[in-house]
């Protein structure tokens, strides 16, 4: 792995930054590295964004538990209170037998579904929200995972199609933007045969903050690029979100309580690139990213091309991204000059699925300044090849011994289909209307022959007993009692009940 070189706030020297990155290299460095982070987290809790909707249900538990070091408190979706989330029928609570004391709480409960239900929320706080799910199999006696195919949606969405939550080790957290504007959050878990059950371990109902996500962004076909609008009105799947030139930033570390993972696994190129870090401070300005759009952690490091002679190198940094064709994509790239030692050196090009889409990029002119961030948002199809591409590189006004090209952060997003869903061609009518159930029309016809059986039965019965108690006709005897004519009379015209 390359080494990652520092960037102080007075750096204004290759001196420098070679001393910085000898420093790196030493144990003093580290430590400088880890307590520079800390300072950070712990500065950002100063910041930290307080939604007005913001439900966290520990499924399948009846107790309240906190589940990280922000004392994030879920309550058990069998807690009795005056708010009750749960509508539904043969569900059950399954507690783990054999909890991993490494996971969280709120993976050793589970909510199992048999037949179709929901949870509601009411909200306060209409707009984007995030919504994400938790799922992590259980060692339970009480159900078979191996039996977990689900559907699930939110206010009418299709987010999971014919989905398993299998991850044989890993926990496994689906997270999706939301616009709401009904007064509740209504999500549906639905088993894809009679067969088959729904699971889920937690849920988060989360109000966004207003600028998470803009409606304007721009649309690339080819080389051209225009305006995309609506884009709040959809429904964004989170696919990757990745923290590029820097370390996994944990929800501790975000005021959204996000995971940023690093870039290495996704670089398809890199040759020649390097990654820096700065301890300084990020400043943001009003009209650009925020901390809740993107966090500190991410801002302060990034990857970087640069030319330490009179040539400029001729290459790009390439990172590739696993797609499904028939959706489009939201590509947000998260940049923020903390690399150059003034504004006006840094110049680049910058490109998505392999078209241009900005050419002699200057950050320090749309932000005022340098270690100001700002994002760039843009839409584009899942092509046949099934990997989607984000790239920068030199342009011809960048300079020689300066910075030539520089990334932060890259998140991708999936965007609904015309089917209103994020997994597959079919939709939550489609869905619910395919849910396996007995049809009016033969239970009508099924009622019909019970009692077409039952009169049939009855006039048999009254055949039988007609024919068993029927007298032939004969002169009555002339010395019959009056009482024995009575008696012979019953039996002849005896009356059958049917209940």
């Amino acid at each position: 792995m390359e080494p990652l070189t520092h960037i102080s706030a007075s750096s204004s020297t290759s001196l420098c930054s070679s001393l910085m990155e000898n420093l790196y290299r030493s144990r003093g460095f580290s430590l400088l590295f880890v307590l520079s982070l800390h300072i950070l987290a712990v500065s950002s809790l100063f910041h930290r964004f307080s939604p007005i909707d913001n439900y966290l249900i520990d499924c399948g538990s009846s107790d309240k538990v906190t589940v990280d070091v922000n004392n994030r408190e879920f309550t058990g979706d069998s807690v009795k209170s005056d708010s009750l989330f749960l509508c539904g029928t043969r569900t059950i609570s399954v507690r783990d037998s054999n909890p991993d004391p490494s996971l969280s709480p709120i993976y050793h409960t589970a909510r199992v579904f048999a037949k179709p239900s929901k949870y509601e929320f009411e909200i306060r706080d209409k707009g984007t929200h995030a919504v994400r799910f938790h799922f992590h199999h259980l060692n339970s006696a009480n159900y078979d995972a191996g039996d977990a195919l689900f559907h699930v949606s939110v206010n009418g969405f299709l987010v999971l199609s014919n989905f398993t939550g299998y991850d044989s080790e890993n926990p496994r957290i689906k997270e999706y933007l939301i616009w709401v504007d009904a007064e509740k959050v209504v999500i549906r878990f639905i088993p894809s045969t009679r067969s088959k059950i729904a699971f889920v371990n937690a849920i988060e109902v989360i109000s966004a903050p207003k600028d998470l996500i803009a409606d304007t962004a721009q649309s690339v076909n080819g080389d051209s690029v225009e305006n995309f609008d609506g884009l709040t009105k959809q429904a964004l799947e989170v696919m990757y979100r990745v923290n590029v030139g820097g370390p996994k930033v944990t929800p501790f570390n975000d005021s959204l309580w996000r995971t940023w993972i690093p870039d290495e696994e996704f670089l398809t190129f890199s040759e020649g690139s390097s990654r820096v870090y700065t301890s300084g401070r990020i400043r943001y300005h009003e009209g650009g990213a925020s901390r809740e759009v993107c966090p500190d952690n991410v801002y302060n490091s990034a990857r970087v091309i640069s030319s330490s002679n009179a040539t400029i190198p001729n290459y790009n940094i390439t990172w590739g991204f696993d797609v499904v064709e028939g959706h489009k994509y939201l590509v947000r790239m998260h940049f923020c000059d903390i690399a150059s030692i003034a504004i006006g050196l840094l110049y680049f090009n910058v490109y998505v699925d392999g078209h241009l889409v900005y050419t002699d990029l200057d950050i320090s002119y749309i932000t005022g300044g340098l270690s100001s961030p700002f994002y760039a948002d843009f839409v584009v199809n899942g092509g046949s090849s099934g990997v989607l591409t984000v790239s920068v590189g030199p342009s011809n006004n960048s300079f020689t011994h300066a910075i030539d090209a520089i990334l932060n952060g890259v998140e991708i997003m999936k965007l609904n289909n015309s089917m209103g869903s994020l997994d597959g061609e079919v939709s939550v009518e489609q869905v619910l209307k395919n849910w396996p159930r007995l049809n009016i029309g033969v239970l009508v016809a099924l009622f019909a022959s019970v009692c077409l059986l039952l009169a049939a039965s009855v006039l048999m019965h009254r055949r039988r007993v007609g024919a068993k108690n029927s007298v032939a006709w004969s002169p009555l005897p002339l010395d019959i009692k009056k009482g024995d004519l009575k008696l012979n009379n019953q039996f002849s015209y005896g009356k059958v009940e049917c209940s």
